[in-house]
């Protein structure tokens, strides 16, 4: 095993008998565009005189330092990954590192990026899981929290952000100066940042409940800055705040909160005290839906939920990743109903983020939310939808089992405790029990320890009016993960009341074990029933044949959105096990998409619409059953309110869809002026999603793509063109974006995957096909010589699932069983991506019956 996997046990060995008292981290940014220089001086206890080590990955060490001695052939204790160091002294210890740190650019460790627009350079950190080595000499663990306090030198004009406030720089030279930040408060090395460059965008300020005055940044590259809502960024904020503050019954942690949008960033977004980064796309220099707007206020509300659980308490090992993560989804969906304008944000929750568990608890690679995580590859491995998604389900369920009341009361008390400390799961339950008077330790082995996701099922007999003399919830779960578990729930009966679907019984009960009677429904009548209305279990929905039959004809008559929400999720599920055609899902999407108001379903809709006209279209079928989509689709757009949300997500469809000469012309139109829409702009955004669709269908050459990206050669439009190139229906187009990700190593990590998408943009299977043997050959070199990032964006881009087919399952089964001894995390790769192949050609079988 490479000593850059650093093991669990390693990391409780070393906190034994070490503990963390302060960094103080120099660097020197004007070295030169690959290294820079990063001197790191820790002060640390032990309780033993013993041998230990200090985790960094950088290019060279050209001293070590301990307890004022220097120590001989610094380069020898060097493995790439660990400083090894002589037995420390009992008591208090000093170790000085001087090394030459790397520039990334693959989003890991301190990324470096070159603004096309003006030559400007722009740094940022992201750091979790175990990143923080690659910028500064740490103890790469969450429990041995210190303070840090960074000297930083750079460019005169640059901004410097950092945990602590921003310091007045200090001229250090010609064009440079150096900014002394003040200690930050204790927190974990993964949570330590930096961002530096010229930084552009709006300040305001926030007081908190105790009287003070956090300032406040909302910042981006100064080609981006004119695009910067700062105000309304702060104004969600400070509706968090304060949400948060009263809920969780402790103050804002942190003397500041700098928000800061960063360019090739790999995720929506990281918790870094004080200086919160997201993904650019969240600047919207075009219009967007506010199916995006709700997801980065929820992103915002998100990361600063973690500003209490995460930050001010942490977890002591990556074990209960999960809780931090899961917490704050939780959190953040509370406060956007309760302190937002997205009031139906929990009709959101219900169709991303628990259609996400659903999808990732039925791959053959689930796992129990607490997972094992035995090192830091298995932490990387396990970034997933149980550990957010699923998991966030689950603690809406404990509110429920719970009481919320009595939940919220627990977590204060978990807070009060624990404030600057590490945590493990079973402190949280200790201060949930004493405050629920419920036993959770059942509860916890049920829900958290075991893996899959149980179905529901409803059992009732009725008399011959429709009223029921009966009705019982079934349970039953996977063979591979057998077990039931409590559910708290409601069931809705729902009744045709004037052409609409109006609720009209309810009851919320218990349900535990294979079956559960509800007596209460007796003697009740409803044309619909729903188990699990209001959205508070974490299962899947199955309904009787007559509420299906209602439901798939009155669907858009159905007055509650969550409701219908369920009704949509429980169809799609039904498609995905093979029991719903998926050419009826199809209908079903195109004769009610315009029922609904929420934009977040409608996207999910739009998704799922591409799915069933595509992959999970039997062969013969698909090319028809894309293009009428596509055709549908364009009817749509022009049938939608001018301007509107849904005008703008139908024909960012279609666009996505479009597959014949008639839907080339229509895009030709649209691009050329000659086709209009009322209230709709072609604003730049969109004309590039319109230019990919075009290229795809063999309307644009590599000359036309050039010709769009002088309007604007900007990185989103430098991005946009690498993929419109790759989306070309030739076999040059594809092989030139093979040749840039897979042979070569030069395109930053958000480059690889606007190529890739490109690539995979394809409606001709022969195009692609030749690198299906291609792939699975060039897997494990991949996976060797590139970083965790990019090797994870090409073994998961191009794994050969869009046309699938039992070729695929047949070459993914001999590498499988050819690379036994393959890393877990790519050979989870090839077993996800074989699932979902198998489940297509299972889906396609039910299409064709």
């Amino acid at each position: 095993m490479s000593s850059e996997n650093l093991t669990r046990d390693e990391a409780r060995s070393r906190a034994s008998f070490l503990a963390t008292d302060a960094y103080d981290i120099r660097l020197d940014l004007t070295t030169g565009p690959e290294t820079f220089r990063t001197e790191t001086t820790i002060r640390f206890t032990a309780s033993e005189s013993r041998e230990t080590f200090v985790d960094l990955l950088a290019k060279a060490v050209t001293e070590v330092e301990l307890n004022g001695e220097l120590l001989e052939d610094p380069a020898s204790r060097f493995d790439g990954a660990r400083v090894q160091l002589p037995a420390v002294r009992e008591g208090e210890n000093t170790v000085r590192i001087l090394a030459e740190g790397r520039y990334m650019n693959t989003g890991e460790g301190l990324h470096r990026f070159v603004d096309p627009v003006d030559d400007e350079v722009y740094l940022y950190t992201q750091f979790e899981v175990s990143d923080a080595r690659r910028m500064f000499a740490c103890f790469e663990q969450p429990d041995l929290k210190a303070t840090f306090a960074l000297t930083v030198t750079a460019p005169a004009h640059w901004r410097v952000i950092s945990n602590a406030p921003t310091p007045a720089p200090s001229p250090a030279g010609e064009g440079t100066a150096t900014w002394a930040f003040e200690p930050t408060e204790r927190m974990s090395t993964y949570l330590v940042a930096l961002i530096a460059g010229d930084y552009r965008g709006g300040e305001g300020a926030v007081t908190t409940r105790d009287g003070r005055t956090i300032p406040m940044g909302v910042f981006a590259r100064a080609s981006l800055a004119e695009h910067v809502d700062a105000d309304y960024v702060i104004d969600v904020t400070r509706r968090g705040i304060e949400f948060y503050e009263e809920a969780f019954d402790q103050d804002f942690p942190f003397r500041k909160y700098d928000q800061v949008f960063v360019p090739e960033y790999n995720m929506g977004a990281m918790e870094n005290p004080g200086a919160v980064t997201y993904v650019e796309s969240y600047v919207f220099r075009s219009e967007v839906s506010d199916a995006i707007r709700e997801r980065r206020d929820l992103t915002i509300l998100h990361e600063l939920a973690h500003m209490w659980f995460g930050d001010l308490v942490t977890m002591r090992w990556w074990d209960d990743l999960w809780l931090n993560e899961s917490f704050a989804e939780y959190a953040s969906t509370l406060a956007s109903a309760e302190a937002t304008d997205w009031t139906d944000s929990w009709t959101t929750f219900a169709v991303s983020e628990k259609g996400w568990a659903y999808r990732q608890d039925q791959l053959p690679s689930t796992h129990p939310i607490v997972a094992d995580m035995v090192d830091l590859e298995a932490v990387e491995t396990n970034f997933d939808g149980i550990t957010y998604a699923k998991g966030a389900s689950v603690l809406r369920q404990l509110v429920a089992y719970v009481g919320r009341e009595e939940f919220l009361a627990g977590v204060r008390a978990y807070f009060a405790k624990h404030a600057w400390g590490n945590t493990e799961l079973r402190d949280l339950l200790v201060e949930l029990e004493a405050t629920s008077g419920r036993d959770l330790s059942s509860w916890a082995a049920l829900w958290l320890q075991t893996a899959g996701v149980n179905t529901l099922s409803p059992v009732l007999e009725q008399d011959a009016d429709g009223t029921l003399t009966r009705f019982a919830i079934a349970q039953t779960a996977p063979a591979e993960h057998p077990t039931l578990r409590p559910h708290r729930l409601q069931v809705g009966g729902f009744s045709l009341t004037g052409g609409r679907l109006e609720r009209t019984e309810s009851v919320e009960l218990d349900v535990d074990g294979a079956l559960t009677e509800v007596p209460a429904l007796v003697g009740k009548r409803a044309d619909l029933w729903l188990i699990n209305d209001g959205d508070l279990a974490y299962a899947k929905v199955r309904l009787d044949p007559a509420s299906l039959a209602v439901a798939m004809e009155h669907l858009r008559d159905l007055a509650d959105p969550l409701a219908r929400t369920l009704l949509w999720s429980a169809a799609w599920d039904m498609v995905r096990d093979g029991e719903l055609p998926s050419r009826r899902f199809q209908q079903l999407v195109l004769a009610n998409l315009t029922g609904e108001q929420s934009s977040s379903v409608i996207r999910t809709l739009l998704q799922q619409l591409e799915t069933v006209a595509g992959p999970y279209a039997a062969p013969a079928d698909r090319a028809g059953r894309t293009s009428a989509a596509a055709s549908a689709l364009w009817e749509l757009t022009e049938q939608a309110e001018p301007g509107s949300d849904t005008q703008l997500q139908c024909l960012e469809a279609f666009a996505r869809l479009a597959s014949t000469d008639a839907h080339r012309e229509v895009l030709a139109g649209l691009l050329s002026g000659e086709r209009t829409l009322p209230g709709r702009t072609i604003d730049t955004d969109l004309r590039w999603k319109l230019v990919i669709a075009f290229a795809a269908l063999g309307g644009l050459d590599e000359a036309g793509i050039d010709a769009v990206l002088a309007t604007d050669d900007t990185q989103s439009g430098r991005k946009s063109a690498l993929t419109a190139r790759a989306a070309r229906p030739t076999a040059e187009a594809k092989a030139e974006a093979w040749r840039t990700t897979m042979e070569q190593d030069e395109l930053a990590n958000e480059s690889v995957t606007a190529v890739v998408l490109g690539f995979r943009r394809v409606a001709d299977e022969s195009l692609v096909a030749p690198y299906r043997r291609r792939y699975f050959a060039a897997l494990r070199q991949i996976w060797a010589e590139r970083s965790n990032e990019i090797a994870n964006r090409l073994a998961q881009g191009y794994f050969p699932s869009e046309f699938g087919g039992q070729t695929v399952l047949d070459d993914a089964d001999s590498w499988l069983e050819e690379n036994e001894d393959a890393p877990f995390g790519l050979r989870r790769i090839v077993v996800e991506g074989r699932d979902t192949v198998a489940r297509q050609e299972r889906v396609r079988a039910a299409d064709r019956d």
